[in-house]
């Protein structure tokens, strides 16, 4: 049973899942209602871009770090949507291109057609000679297990930098239902939580976001997660803890 852990602005109560109760969400919202992954994944893609542009100096460059699976994919379309308004973005993978599969992989693809600078695992983050906007793409809620190379040594290169960083869902290194550190996790500057909270974000101090990525009351409904939209003109809404 999902808990109230998080209020809007105004005071309005919004349900926290777990890991187990997320994943019967993506289960429902797929195999029974017939919601496709690749239309999840846009919607958050594109959310986390305005994101990043919002807390973007202008003409700074924006810098994607990126797994595999949802999260990842996710940060690919990110990139696409930046890269479609003239923003200058690259994109570094945790893993060769070959190794993606999936969605993630047909997020690549795109990319790749599309010019856009991609990079495999190995390189090392390092502070840049000017700005950027990194993007935490890395790890999605379904961590199991301490966080393993390449990806720790990426998140231990992006907390040494000072630059801002937006988590898409969950920041990487976080156990979405206890808040517990695996290992390793980056430390955001804005996290942007898809569909409902996680109740791990509940102990987190960055900035928190629930964006809309359109999966139907009637999942919720099925799950008995009680679930009164709080979404307004704008497809995310502010969180407080």
């Amino acid at each position: 049973m999902a808990i109230n852990a998080f209020q809007t602005p105004t005071g309005r109560d919004v349900p926290a899942v777990t890991t187990t109760e997320m994943n019967a969400v993506d289960r429902v919202a797929v195999e029974e209602v017939g919601l496709q992954l690749l239309q999840m994944m846009e919607n958050a893609g594109r959310i986390l871009a305005w994101h990043v542009r919002d807390v973007r100096p202008e003409d700074v460059p924006v810098l994607v770090v990126a797994g595999n699976g949802g999260n990842g994919g996710g940060g690919m379309v990110c990139a696409r949507h930046l890269a479609n308004r003239g923003i200058p973005v690259r994109v570094i993978l945790d893993r060769s291109p070959e190794d993606l599969f999936g969605a993630a992989a047909t997020q690549y693809r795109i990319l790749e057609a599309m010019d856009v600078s991609i990079t495999a695992t190995g390189e090392q983050l390092s502070q840049s000679v000017g700005k950027r906007v990194i993007v935490d793409a890395l790890i999605g809620y379904g961590l199991d297990g301490e966080v393993r190379p390449p990806a720790s040594k990426l998140i231990e290169s992006l907390n040494e930098l000072s630059e801002p960083i937006v988590s898409l869902d969950v920041p990487s290194g976080i156990d979405a239902t206890t808040g517990e550190t695996l290992g390793i996790a980056v430390t955001p500057t804005r996290t942007v939580t898809l569909a409902l909270p996680k109740t791990g974000l509940e102990t987190g101090t960055e900035a928190l976001y629930l964006a809309d990525i359109g999966i139907p009351q009637t999942v919720y409904e099925r799950i008995n997660i009680e679930y009164d939209r709080p979404f307004g003109p704008a497809d995310w809404i502010e969180l407080n803890r």
